[in-house]
């Protein structure tokens, strides 16, 4: 969320494998190319997290606040909204013919929900965040 303008965007990646710490980390710095101003990111504590949060600090990354949400909250993380919208609202009864049709699939959704401001302001009121 932009603070000064209110505006909400959704920045993603998919991913083919698992997520690792140098992935985030990779996300994190082609975002702020986008973005290029001071980052405040909010993150659950999964393991792969953590440690790419150490090695930014480890790069002495100036540019990054990390806020973490406590252990196990899903419902505090706008985040989860994002995915159960994919998964149980746009493709719902979905059956993809293959990985490549369901990471169309799943990419859709995203920049779906990307256009819609409204929607994506939905996520943080349902986390119980206010701006």
């Amino acid at each position: 969320m932009a603070p000064r303008r209110r505006r909400f965007g959704l920045y993603f990646r998919l991913q083919s494998e698992n997520v690792r710490a140098e992935g985030v980390v990779a996300f994190l710095f082609h975002l702020h190319r986008h973005l290029p101003r001071r980052l405040i990111v909010v993150l659950d504590r999964l393991r792969v997290h953590r440690k790419a949060v150490r090695l930014l600090e480890a790069r002495g990354v100036e540019w990054l606040q990390v806020e973490w949400l406590p252990p196990y909250a899903p419902d505090l993380n706008p985040a989860e909204q994002v995915w159960n919208h994919t998964k149980y609202a746009d493709l719902a009864n979905f059956i993809p013919q293959d990985v490549a049709d369901l990471e169309r699939a799943v990419g859709g959704s995203m920049a779906d929900q990307r256009r819609r401001p409204s929607l994506l302001a939905s996520y943080f009121h349902r986390a119980g965040l206010t701006w």
